[in-house]
């Protein structure tokens, strides 16, 4: 049978039941609460392939670097001087050519005709202007030679008055003859004169004459000269030694005056157009120290031109070498150009990640002395160059850092390296 228990007993048991219900309870809010503030465990990453670089204090190079190609320096366009046809092209791209070397052959046979018109123009103009030089000459001649005779009847009527007074003084001749030699020794000179005067206005008359029609012979040989050296032009010569790049027409191609027809480039003068990301162009400036990588070997430049406008997110730089570039260099090589900026002294400065922006801030693991973990660490960089960055705050020199892409982590502010 059952024994029956006091009630205090029991009532001791109860409270026993409930206080351990309550601890009970109470530690598993606490080990919640524990849990709940404990960070995530560390994820642990492989370090072989991380590459990581330690901060360093002394001089930064600053530089930009960009691809770019060899074009030649003096590239000459040679454009056609007259209206033709291509008839043929006696040059291909890549031969080497002197200045005299005809490169096109063109065809206009109407410009052959007027140019045959105007030869034969200009030859009868000559003619002409001989002809008239002869009859001018002729009449000269002709008041000349009247000229003289009046000359030489005047010269016979003096003559003649001085004996007439003579004999007048002797009382052998009268007086009546002396008055009529002496008017007709007048009148032979006033006619002397007026010849002369004639003779004289004859002589600039001529010249006037002859002046208009050698005016009409020196334009029709400008204008046999000028369709001549167009019937000339026909035939297209270099005009410069260098190497024959580019012939943009076909035979049989209907081109005008200006069109260009080939390009001629000297080989021995090249110069690097780099292309350089619009958003580092800032701070290059011409004259400032380059280098050239020709995949040959490195060849020192300056900057001599920066195009003020850009294209496809990048601005061409113009450097021109400063030594002579290597053997196999040649126009349209692609080169890559690295540009000095300036030199930073006493500065710290680390290898750029792979997302650092200068004058921005950005977080890096940094590694923990004994090289087992890593520490997220904010960084506030300055001024970069191609490789490097400035850091302004956030690290000391010494420090080691991650700096590829840790973005998978980016939940965690600390990692494992294993």
């Amino acid at each position: 049978m059952d024994v029956a228990r006091p009630p205090e007993v029991a009532r001791q048991r109860r409270r026993r039941q409930i206080l351990l219900a309550v601890a009970v309870l109470l530690a598993v809010v606490a080990t919640t609460v524990v849990l709940a503030r404990l960070e995530p465990a560390a994820p642990a990453v492989d370090a072989a392939p991380l590459w990581t670089d330690t901060v360093q204090r002394g001089t930064l190079l600053r530089q930009v670097r960009g691809p770019g190609v060899l074009v030649p320096d003096d590239t000459r366009w040679i454009p056609a001087r007259t209206e033709g046809r291509v008839e043929r092209i006696l040059v291909q791209p890549g031969a080497t050519v002197a200045t005299d070397t005809i490169l096109i052959e063109l065809s206009n046979p109407q410009l052959a005709q007027q140019a045959e018109a105007a030869r034969l123009a200009l030859r009868a103009s000559e003619a002409a202007l001989q002809s008239l030089a002869a009859d001018l000459d002729q009449d000269l001649l002709t008041q000349r030679v009247r000229a003289a005779e009046l000359e030489s009847q005047l010269a016979r009527a003096v003559m003649d008055v001085e004996v007439d007074e003579s004999l007048v003084s002797k009382g052998l001749l009268d007086d009546l003859t002396v008055r009529r030699d002496k008017l007709t020794a007048e009148t032979l000179a006033t006619q002397l004169s007026l010849e002369q005067e004639r003779l004289e206005s004859s002589r600039s008359s001529m010249t006037a004459r002859l002046a208009v029609q050698q005016a009409e012979v020196d334009q029709r040989r400008s204008s046999a000269r000028l369709l001549l050296e167009q019937v000339e032009a026909l035939r297209v010569p270099a005009s410069v030694a260098g190497v024959l790049q580019q012939v943009p027409v076909e035979v049989g191609q209907q081109v005008g005056p200006g069109t260009n027809l080939a390009r001629v480039a000297d080989p021995t003068r090249l110069k690097a157009e780099i292309r350089i990301a619009e958003t580092q162009v800032e701070d290059v400036e011409v004259g400032q120290l380059t280098e050239i990588d020709t995949r040959n070997g490195i060849v020192r430049g300056h900057v001599t031109r920066i195009d003020p406008a850009s294209e496809n997110g990048t601005v061409t730089v113009d450097v021109v070498p400063d030594e002579a570039l290597p053997r196999g260099a040649r126009p349209d090589m692609n080169v890559e150009g690295t540009i000095e900026l300036e030199r930073l002294d006493d500065v710290l400065y680390v290898g750029r990640p792979a997302f650092g922006q200068e004058e921005a801030s950005t977080t890096l693991f940094r590694v923990d002395p004994d090289g087992r973990g890593a520490h997220r660490t904010i960084v506030r960089f300055g001024r970069s160059s191609v490789t490097s960055i400035e850091v302004v705050e956030g690290l000391a020199a010494g420090d080691r850092v991650v700096l590829s892409d840790m973005s998978a982590w980016d939940e965690y502010d600390r990692v494992r390296l294993r």
